[in-house]
């Protein structure tokens, strides 16, 4: 009887384990008005979001000094909770609600409650996991929208969290700042306890714009990061010139300081990519490279999630010419003629660099929202390489737009990012 006993005991032990962290309890979270200066505290603590978008590397930005992850769905949130968990993060967990601009019809009551129901499931299956910090309701619902009832299931969905778990804080994630969401949002939307917004070359505005717009309680910021790709210059052949990895550092560094650091509305932001992703370029989002390197922006955010620079920082750019232009001359090439390309890179210790040159015919899988884009295929032999920072381009044969892309390398897996379009005719 002892003998079943114990294996009845162990059974239960392996049990309890094999659930991970489910089998604990939820830190409860919620967000305080101290004068008006919002403040989430998770276990009655103060709890400031340093945090990135994304599921990889987590081990690297615990160490940068980031304490949170943001997901666009629960695909994978048993594992992805676990290892926050494990890292001591916390997760803002996305929910996926149907967009009108892929079809949803928020006419379609039926549907409606489908995806309610679909929620409630998904809602109490991850409820009780101690790394859970907010859920989000939907991503960019306001984007190429015309039916407001939207706003009427995000009330639903949010109404419906609160009752199934009164634990943690819920939000829906929108694009930009805009005064009729807001208004929206307010009257239709009560039980939403922060506001997300996501938002790029303007994030520096944010405050001002929320404040102009009457939204007087808390929010934080869900994707923020480089100029965006509708936001920047264009070349007449409607490419959009993407800042190099040392201009985007620079911009990071001074629209955080500028709004997410200092506004006492704000309780804190995901950094948009801790990752890497094809939109509109390989390089544009992402804080990596295809190869996991790092760029000079995750340097930058230790210093503001830490108060420190890292001991080995990135390579820095200063400029990037193809025959002695930078990308917003507006570069036209003739085919199959030759052309110098030169970098003005440097490493910060000195460390020797190496390069890798890529020739991409200008990507035309365009899309919108951060939905998924092919990569162009890579052209092979027209880069000739000279050196670390020089090499001769043939413009290809065939007319049409182009981009040229480097990477500098310090073989410490930090690097420096540039491309250029340019466009071939006769």
């Amino acid at each position: 009887m002892k003998i079943r006993k114990l294996l009845s005991i162990l059974c239960l032990s392996i049990f309890a384990t094999s659930q991970g962290s489910y089998a604990q309890n939820p830190i409860p979270v919620k967000i305080v008005d101290k004068n008006g200066k919002f403040e989430i505290q998770r276990e009655g603590q103060p709890y400031f979001i340093l945090g990135a978008g994304g599921t990889g590397k987590l081990e690297l930005l615990k160490a940068t000094g980031g304490n949170s992850i943001r997901t666009w769905s629960t695909d994978g949130a048993q594992k992805i909770l676990d290892e926050a968990q494990k890292l001591g993060l916390t997760v803002t967990m996305g929910l996926r609600v149907g967009t009108e601009r892929h079809g949803f019809d928020y006419n379609d009551p039926a549907a409606v409650s489908k995806q309610l129901e679909r929620l409630r499931a998904e809602i109490n299956t991850f409820k009780n996991h101690p790394a859970l910090l907010a859920w989000g309701i939907g991503n960019e619902l306001n984007l190429h929208y015309s039916n407001e009832k939207v706003w009427d299931a995000v009330e639903g969905i949010a109404s419906m969290i609160h009752q199934e778990d009164p634990h943690h804080l819920v939000t829906t994630m929108l694009a930009g700042v805009n005064k009729k969401e807001i208004d929206l949002i307010k009257a239709k939307c009560p039980s939403l306890d922060l506001i997300a917004v996501q938002t790029y070359g303007t994030l520096a505005a944010v405050p001002q714009q929320l404040k102009e717009f009457g939204w007087d309680k808390a929010y934080m910021v869900t994707e923020w990061g480089p100029t965006g790709h509708w936001e920047g210059l264009q070349t007449p052949w409607k490419a959009s010139i993407e800042e190099t990895s040392s201009e985007k550092a620079a911009v990071y560094k001074k629209r955080y300081e500028a709004s997410i650091a200092k506004d006492p509305h704000c309780v804190g932001s995901y950094v948009f990519l801790w990752g890497q992703k094809q939109e509109r370029t390989p390089t544009w989002y992402g804080l990596f490279t295809e190869d996991g390197e790092q760029s000079e922006v995750i340097d930058v955010m230790q210093y503001l999630w830490t108060g420190t620079w890292p001991a080995k920082r990135a390579p820095h750019i200063k400029s990037f010419t193809i025959n002695k232009k930078e990308a917003a001359d507006h570069i036209y090439l003739k085919p199959g003629a030759t052309y110098p390309v030169q970098a003005n890179v440097t490493d910060p210790a000195g460390q020797p660099l190496t390069a890798r040159w890529e020739l991409l015919a200008e990507s035309t899988d365009l899309k919108e929202g951060g939905d998924r884009e092919n990569r162009p295929h890579a052209i092979e032999g027209l880069v000739q390489e000279k050196s670390f920072d020089k090499a001769v381009l043939t413009a290809p044969e065939k007319e049409g737009a182009y981009r040229l892309f480097y990477y500098s390398s310090d073989g410490k897996n930090k690097v420096a990012t540039a491309n250029i379009p340019f466009f071939v005719q006769k």
